[in-house]
C-alpha cells in the first residue's frame, strides 16, 4: 500500500492541559509492582527458618553459660548459611533487574496534531496511539482504525495464534455485535503485523494486566519445602523437649538431698548441651551449601536461579503444570496442511496460496509468513495484475493473477465466506458442480477444526482475458470453484516428545494450563505424547466448587479456556491434596498461577512481571532445561537428608545413651564441653557433603520430606547406635573400671568413630563401596576427623577437654565395637528398606482405592 492511513488523516491527539489534568485524575500509567526489598531487609528475611531460630536461641543459651567458644561457632554457622544464601538471592535479583530493564518503555502518541514517542508512563485515557509491528500495546486501548492489524495475545491470554483486531465502527456499521475482545487492544500485548491508531480506554491499574499485578500483592503461599521445613523444625523442638525435660527431672532427682546451686546451673548446662547434640546445627550449612552447588549447576546450563529453596522444591516436584505456547510448542505458526475438499494432500491447493501470499502488498501477516515459508512451489511464470484487499466484512482477500494467455481470480479467507462464493468444486484437474458435496466440505473443515488447526480455505476461477482490465472489485468474487483448505499450527518442538517421556520416567506428570481451546490443546498433547486423562474447560471450572475440582483436578490433563485466576485455582487445589507443584509459564496471566506454585518458572524473553514473580528463570524456554533442574534438585534433596538421618540417628543415639548414663554413673559420660567438642567436628566432616553422588535409583522418583520415615529411621538406628553405646559403656566403666575422664575419651573416640563411618552406609541403600562410592572429599574429610579426634586425648588439648589416654588394648576392642556395629547397620538397613518399601507400596494400594 502506497499511503497508509494514518498519513492519510490528521490525527490531533490530546493537548497538554488535557494531559495533565488527565494524570491529576488517573495518575501514572504504572501497574502494581511487588516491592522490591533492600540488601538488609533480604538478609533478615534469611534468619526467618525456624531451625535458624532454634540454633540463635540455644547459641544464646550457651553463651550465658559460659560456653562462649560454642556459641560463637554455632551464630558462625548461622550467619555463613545466611550469608551464603543472601549472596545468591541478592546476586540473582540483579540479574534479572537487567533483563527487566531491557524491555521497551516507549510507544508514538499523537498529542496536538505531533506524532511522539513518549514513555509509557505518561500514557493517559483518550490519548490516541499509534501501533506497528513490534510495538507494545501500553494500556488497556480500543481500535479506531486499523489494516491487517493482528496482536500476540499469548502474554495475557495464552493463545498460539495472533489474533485479529478491528475497529469497533466497522463491527456496528456491519450490524454485528461487538464483542470487546474483537475490538480491545489490551496492555503487554505486541504488534505482529499491520497498522492501527488507537484510543486508550484504561491505563495502570484499571487495565487488565494491571488487575492481575494487583493480585500479586497477596501474601505469597508458603511452598512445599518451606512447609516441610517446618514442620521438621516442630519435631526437633518437641524431641529436645522431651529428652531435656528428661535429663533434668533425672539428674535432678538423683541429687535431690545434697542440691545446691552449682548442682543446679550443671543441670542446666547438661541440658542446654543435650539440645546442641541433638539439633542438626549444621543442616542450613549444609542445605545452603548443596543449594549454592545445585545453582551453580543450574548456572553453567544458562539458568537463574532467584530462590536457592526452589532447587529443592524442583527434586520434590510430581506435577508440572506449564502453558501450551512456546513450550510444548515452537511459538512460531506454520503450515502443516494444504489438502482437497477430503483431507488429501494437494500441491495445486499451495500453489494458489502461494500466488495470494506472494504477491501481497499489504501488511503481511503470520498466516501468509507460514504459507511463504512453507514447501516452495514453482510460481515464476504468474505476473500480478490486481489485488483486491481483505475486509471485516467479507473475511477474504482475492488476487488476480496470470499465466500466459490466461487471467485467474485466487480467493483466500474464512472457509464460511469462501464457500458462499463457490458452486463448483475441484475434483483432480476438472471443477464439478458442487452440489451435494457442500456438507463434505463443511465436515472436512469441522474434522480439521476439531484437530485444532487455524483454517483457511483457497478458491479460484479463471477470468476472461481482457488486457485493458488492470482492476477489479470484490463484486468479481462469485461462481468459483472451492479448491481446498489450509491448515495452520504451532507444531511442537522436535525434542519435547522425547522430554516428555523422561519427565515421565522421572515421576513428573504434566498438566496443560491454556488460554487456547481444548481441541488445539488435545492435538499438541497426542503430538508430544502427553496421554489425557480429562479436559475442564474455563466454563466448567467457573460452575464447580472446590470440592467438586479437588475431586477431578488430580485425572485432569488439560485445563483450557482458563483464565489467570483460574489458573491459580488449579494450582492451589492440587497443592491442598499434598502434591509439588510446579508451573512454567512467561505471560501476564502466568504471574498468579507462577506466585503460588511451589516452584514459579518463568523465561528470558518473558514479561518483567512473569519474571519478578518466578523463582527460577531459563533463558531459553525448554522443557530440557527444566528436566535437568529436576535432577539437580533431587540430587541437592538426597545429599541434605543424607546429613538429616546421620545426624538425627546418631546424635538421637547418643543423647538417649546419655539419658541411660546419667541413671546409673557418678559422673557425665561426656562434659558439655566435650559434647560440644564432638559436635562441632562432626559438623566438619559433613561440610562436603555437597559433592557426594547421588545413585541413579533415587532419581527417577520425586523426593518428598517424610517426617514418619525420618522419625522410623530415626529410632531405628540411635537405638541401635546406643545398643553399643550401652555395651561401651559396660566395656569402659565395669570391665576396665576406668577413671572418669578415660572413661569421657574412650566413649568419645567409639562414639565419634561410630556416627561418622555410618554415613558410608546412610548415603546409600546399596552396598557401600562395592556398588555405590562415596566421593572423594567426603570420604577425605571423615577419615581425616576421626584421626583427629581419636588422637586428642593423646595430645595436650586433652587437659585442656579434660580428657586422659585410653589404654592400647581398649583402644583395639574399641575398633572391634565400631567394625561391628557398622556390619550391623548394613543388615538393618537392608531389612529397614525392606519393611519400609512394603509398608508404602500398602499405603500406596490402599490411597488408590480410597480415590
Amino acid at each position: 500500500m502506497a499511503n497508509r492511513k494514518e498519513d492519510q488523516k490528521e490525527w490531533r491527539g490530546l493537548t497538554a492541559e488535557e494531559v495533565g489534568s488527565r494524570l491529576k485524575k488517573f495518575g501514572y500509567n504504572e501497574i502494581i509492582k511487588q516491592q522490591k526489598a533492600g540488601p538488609v531487609l533480604i538478609f533478615i528475611s534469611k534468619l526467618k527458618n525456624p531451625l535458624l531460630i532454634l540454633m540463635i536461641l540455644v547459641a544464646t543459651g550457651t553463651f550465658f553459660l559460659g560456653e562462649r567458644t560454642s556459641s560463637v561457632i554455632m551464630l558462625s554457622m548461622v550467619l555463613l548459611s545466611s550469608i551464603l544464601d543472601f549472596l545468591n538471592s541478592y546476586k540473582s535479583q540483579k540479574a534479572v533487574d537487567a533483563l527487566a530493564s531491557r524491555v521497551s518503555t516507549k510507544v508514538d502518541v499523537f498529542r496536538e496534531g505531533v506524532k511522539t514517542a513518549i514513555d509509557f508512563k505518561y500514557i493517559v485515557p483518550d490519548d490516541l496511539i499509534y501501533l506497528s509491528p513490534g510495538s507494545i500495546v501500553p494500556a488497556d486501548c480500543e481500535v479506531i482504525e486499523a489494516d491487517d492489524f493482528f496482536l500476540n495475545q499469548s502474554s495475557l491470554t495464552g493463545e498460539s495464534m495472533p489474533v485479529e483486531k478491528m475497529p469497533k465502527g466497522t463491527l456496528s456499521k456491519n450490524n454485528k455485535e461487538a464483542v470487546a475482545d474483537e475490538y480491545t487492544a489490551y496492555m503487554g500485548t505486541s504488534v505482529v503485523s499491520g497498522f492501527a491508531v488507537v484510543s486508550v480506554v484504561a491505563t495502570g491499574a484499571q487495565t487488565e494486566y494491571g488487575k492481575i499485578a494487583q493480585e500479586l500483592n497477596k501474601v505469597e503461599p508458603k511452598t512445599d519445602f518451606e512447609i516441610s521445613i517446618n514442620k521438621f523444625s516442630y519435631f526437633i523442638v518437641k524431641l529436645i523437649f522431651y529428652m531435656v525435660s528428661f535429663v533434668m527431672i533425672v539428674y535432678l532427682v538423683k541429687n535431690v538431698d545434697n542440691l545446691t546451686q552449682s548442682l543446679l546451673l550443671e543441670a542446666i548446662t547438661f541440658a542446654v548441651a543435650i539440645t546442641v547434640g541433638v539439633t542438626p546445627d549444621m543442616l542450613p550449612a549444609i542445605m545452603t551449601l548443596c543449594l549454592a552447588r545445585g545453582s551453580q549447576m543450574m548456572a553453567r546450563k544458562s539458568v537463574i536461579v532467584k530462590h536457592l529453596a526452589s532447587i529443592e522444591n524442583f527434586g520434590s516436584m510430581d506435577i508440572l503444570c506449564t502453558d501450551k505456547t512456546g513450550t510444548l510448542t515452537k511459538d512460531h505458526i506454520a503450515l502443516v496442511k494444504y489438502v482437497d475438499y477430503q483431507g488429501q494432500e494437494n500441491d495445486w491447493v499451495l500453489e494458489l496460496a502461494q500466488l495470494t501470499s506472494h504477491f501481497h502488498t499489504g501488511m503481511q501477516n503470520p498466516l501468509d509468513d507460514a504459507i511463504n515459508e512453507s514447501k516452495k512451489i514453482d510460481i515464476d511464470s504468474y505476473e500480478k495484475i490486481d489485488e483486491i484487499p481483505y475486509d471485516f466484512a467479507r473475511k477474504r482477500s482475492s488476487m488476480v493473477v496470470v499465466r500466459g494467455k490466461k487471467r485467474f481470480l485466487i480467493t483466500k479467507g474464512a472457509p464460511e465466506e469462501v464457500l458462499k462464493i463457490s458452486d463448483k468444486l475441484a475434483i483432480g484437474e476438472s471443477a464439478e458442480a458442487l452440489g451435494k458435496n457442500g456438507k463434505v466440505i463443511e465436515k472436512q473443515f469441522e474434522r480439521l477444526s476439531q484437530e485444532g488447526f487455524r483454517v483457511l480455505s483457497i478458491a479460484y476461477k479463471e477470468l476472461p482475458n481482457k488486457q485493458s482490465l488492470s482492476v477489479y472489485e470484490s463484486s468479481v468474487e462469485s461462481e468459483m470453484v472451492f479448491a481446498g483448505f489450509l491448515a495452520f499450527l504451532d507444531p511442537p518442538k522436535d525434542d519435547v516428545a522425547q522430554t516428555i517421556q523422561e519427565l515421565s520416567r522421572l515421576g513428573i506428570s504434566v498438566k496443560i494450563l491454556t488460554g487456547d481451546n481444548h481441541l488445539l490443546a488435545q492435538k499438541i498433547c497426542r503430538d508430544v505424547g502427553i496421554e489425557v486423562g480429562g479436559v475442564i474447560t474455563g466454563q466448567e471450572l467457573k460452575a464447580m466448587n472446590d470440592i467438586e475440582l479437588a475431586r477431578r483436578v488430580i485425572e485432569t490433563t488439560i485445563f483450557a479456556r482458563v483464565t489467570p485466576d483460574q489458573k491459580e485455582r488449579v494450582i492451589l487445589a492440587l497443592k491442598k491434596l499434598g502434591k509439588s507443584v510446579g508451573y512454567m509459564g512467561d505471560g501476564i496471566n502466568d504471574a498468579p498461577a507462577l506466585k503460588v506454585a511451589d516452584v514459579g518458572i518463568s523465561v528470558n524473553n518473558a514479561v518483567d512481571i512473569a519474571k519478578e514473580t518466578a523463582a527460577i528463570i531459563l533463558m531459553e524456554k525448554s522443557l530440557k532445561v527444566l528436566k535437568d533442574g529436576i535432577i539437580e534438585g533431587r540430587k541437592t534433596f538426597h545429599n541434605t537428608t543424607k546429613y538429616v538421618l546421620m545426624g538425627l540417628s546418631s546424635n538421637f543415639g547418643n543423647m538417649f545413651s546419655m539419658m541411660g548414663a546419667v541413671t546409673f554413673l557418678p559422673f557425665l559420660p561426656l562434659l558439655p564441653t566435650q559434647i560440644l567438642f564432638n559436635n562441632f567436628f562432626y559438623d566438619i566432616s559433613q561440610i562436603t557433603l555437597p559433592s557426594d553422588d547421588v545413585d541413579e535409583e533415587e532419581l527417577v522418583r520425586p523426593a518428598h520430606w517424610d517426617l514418619k520415615f525420618i522419625r522410623s529411621y530415626m529410632l531405628t538406628f540411635g537405638l541401635l547406635s546406643s545398643l553399643f553405646d550401652f555395651l561401651t559403656f559396660g566395656l569402659l566403666y565395669f570391665v576396665y573400671h576406668l577413671n572418669e575422664h578415660q572413661f569421657q575419651a574412650g566413649w568419645l573416640m567409639e562414639s565419634f568413630a561410630t556416627q561418622i563411618f555410618v554415613i558410608y552406609i546412610i548415603r546409600t541403600k546399596k552396598i557401600p563401596f562395592l556398588q555405590s562410592r562415596p566421593s572423594s572429599a567426603l570420604a577425605l574429610s571423615t577419615i581425616l576427623t576421626v584421626f583427629f579426634i581419636w588422637s586428642t586425648p593423646f595430645t595436650p588439648l586433652a587437659s585442656l577437654l579434660k580428657l586422659e589416654p585410653v589404654p592400647g588394648k581398649v583402644v583395639m576392642i574399641i575398633i572391634a565395637f565400631v567394625f561391628a556395629y557398622l556390619l550391623l547397620v548394613e543388615i538393618v538397613k537392608h531389612i529397614f528398606y525392606h519393611f519400609y518399601s512394603q509398608g508404602r507400596d500398602k499405603q500406596g494400594a490402599q490411597a488408590v482405592i480410597k480415590a
